[in-house]
């Protein structure tokens, strides 16, 4: 499963340590099926995942 990227200044920008967050080396797929739903929308910036579901226009603003 793929997750959108946000550099770290992005990141800092947008204030994306307010939302839901695990390491990288988590499981996106087990994430997703138990926590998040199957249509969450992730964003990778630096080591940690964020869901951005709440506001999706962090999402489509990230790089792919």
């Amino acid at each position: 499963m793929r997750t959108r990227r946000l550099s770290k200044e992005q990141g800092k920008q947008c204030n994306i340590s307010r939302f839901p967050n695990f390491h990288k080396s988590g499981s996106i797929r087990g994430m997703k099926r138990i926590y998040y739903g199957m249509d969450a929308l992730l964003v990778r910036c630096g080591d940690y995942i964020y869901n951005v579901s709440s506001e999706p226009n962090i999402y489509y603003q990230a790089g792919i």
